[in-house]
């Protein structure tokens, strides 16, 4: 398959978009019900923690373990086989750094946090971003070509690798560490996978010219991607610091619940969003009404789901993990809230790399990174839930700091996304109305169960769709055509057949 990587177009956007997020769907629906038994019947809150805490220590540093590789590949003319070569080598040099960095971090952390068992974890994590730039490239080159069905084939056997890795070494009792082991199987799987799907050969026929030029593409964006994983991984070291590893473990869960509910229901389609804008960048369209029906989508899917889970945040974590992990609701529901202020302006950081302004974008990320931090801190030293609505405040500021600059990249008209914003809460109240009369009038939160969680959801569901129409939602369109093409295979089987 290594020819034709030089096409950018194996089917439409929508297409594209449709296997995506099928993979998406799949994917969440085995990672999340991994995490929901390891968490309900094998690990504690504090041994959840411990891992948070180990994971986010070491991706901090592997946040750039690619050191821009995957963007330099889709932003490329033609990336031939001369580019792919240097970027594999570039990838296989840099993962023994990163790996090095990690274990020699390992000891420190350890001791930072009085935790002995950190030293393992992190060596072991170390080890499975060795491993990391076997699958690096192929996937790069599959997603330039909008090949979404190979990169859910190996996706989908990494993911399988973890979870059953994972779940074999918790049963046998090996806490944190399993979670740790299962790093290394899934990235082991992934990187077989993608070799086989798409070969990138190791050689040392390369020009030290040409690894300069790309290394130096990757070293102007290292730093912004060092900066933001300081703002994502942060939380969990300082309540873990400040608060303990019980602490961490909770605002862990509910963190990681919050991401994986914004995943399912954008992530997938946010994966095309980059190819996409690049060739409307190379065909010289204006992006500005583009980024508007973005927005839209996003207001339309994520702001819903998120209100939603807000509302109905005791009730799922009772659910899924159990009474013993009944301090994370509170957590969760104020996660969720903030999530719809990190969507408000997407693609923040995609767009500014796509219009070359990579220098300006690690100023305004500096300034997003020590917001963060601050807000954070502020909060974990009043308490738990407090450290958890400081997100809010964190959110609105990153939108304030990001705004106007994205206005001046893309050209948006405030207008048109003020219309946007506001019919977006509309539609995320109306969604929300029946959950709300669920757990305050029909049931209580702790009452709830799974059949009320299940007519609540199914209700705000009904809700949400009729809004959709009832409020005209600039989404709409965009919804209905996505449905119409992901229908269509069903239907044209039901079709009478004309002579």
């Amino acid at each position: 398959m290594s020819e034709g990587d030089n096409g950018r177009g194996q089917g439409s956007v929508r297409s594209a978009a449709l296997w995506a997020a099928g993979s998406q769907y799949c994917l969440f629906a085995l990672q999340f019900a991994t995490s929901v038994i390891i968490s309900r019947f094998f690990l504690r809150p504090e041994e959840i923690g411990l891992f948070s805490v180990a994971l986010a220590a070491a991706m901090i540093v592997a946040i750039i373990r690619d050191l821009g590789l995957t963007r330099y590949i889709g932003r490329h003319p033609t990336a031939d086989e001369d580019t792919v070569r240097h970027c594999t080598v570039i990838a296989v040099l840099f993962s023994f750094v990163i790996g090095a960095v990690i274990l020699a971090l390992a000891q420190p952390a350890a001791h930072f946090y009085g935790e002995p068992r950190l030293f393992g974890i992190l060596a072991l994590i170390a080890g499975s971003y060795v491993l990391a730039p076997w699958s690096i490239v192929p996937l790069a080159l599959l997603s330039r070509r909008l090949d979404f069905r190979a990169t859910f084939t190996i996706e989908g056997a990494a993911a399988l690798a973890n979870s059953a890795c994972s779940l074999i070494l918790a049963m046998l009792g090996f806490s944190a560490e399993s979670l740790a082991w299962a790093m290394i199987a899934q990235a082991a799987m992934r990187a077989v996978v993608a070799q086989a799907w798409r070969p990138t050969p190791f050689s040392f026929n390369v020009r030290l010219s040409r690894l300069r030029e790309i290394a130096a593409f990757g070293s102007g964006s290292a730093l912004l991607y060092l900066s933001g994983g300081v703002s994502l991984r942060m939380p969990d070291l300082i309540v873990g610091r400040m608060r303990g590893m019980e602490a961490a473990g909770l605002f862990s869960r509910g963190v990681a619940l919050a991401g994986q509910l914004h995943n399912l229901v954008a992530g997938a389609v946010s994966s095309i969003y980059y190819p996409a804008f690049a060739r409307l960048r190379d065909e010289g369209r204006d992006l500005g009404p583009y980024y508007e029906r973005v927005v839209a989508a996003h207001g339309a899917i994520v702001w819903p789901a998120m209100v939603l889970l807000a509302v109905l945040s005791q009730p799922v974590i009772l659910l899924l993990y159990g009474e013993g992990w009944s301090e994370a609701a509170p957590l969760l529901a104020w996660v969720a809230l903030a999530e719809c202020c990190f969507v408000a302006l997407p693609l923040h950081m995609d767009l500014p790399i796509l219009t070359g302004r990579l220098r300006q974008l690690l100023w305004f990320n500096l300034a997003d990174t020590v917001l963060a931090v601050a807000t954070l801190a502020a909060g974990a030293a009043l308490g738990l839930e407090a450290a958890a609505a400081s997100r809010i405040a964190w959110g609105l500021g990153w939108f304030a700091i990001y705004a106007g600059w994205m206005k001046r990249i893309v050209g948006f008209h405030w207008p048109t996304m003020i219309r946007i914003y506001l019919r977006s809460a509309g539609l995320a109240g109306i969604t929300a109305l029946p959950a709300l009369f669920a757990i305050s009038v029909w049931k209580t939160p702790a009452t709830l169960g799974f059949g009320g969680l299940v007519v609540a959801s199914a209700s705000s569901g009904i809700a949400w769709l009729l809004a959709v129409f009832a409020l005209r939602h600039p989404a709409r369109d965009d919804l209905v055509s996505m449905a119409s093409h992901a229908l269509e295979p069903l239907l044209h089987r039901f079709r009478p057949r004309t002579a």
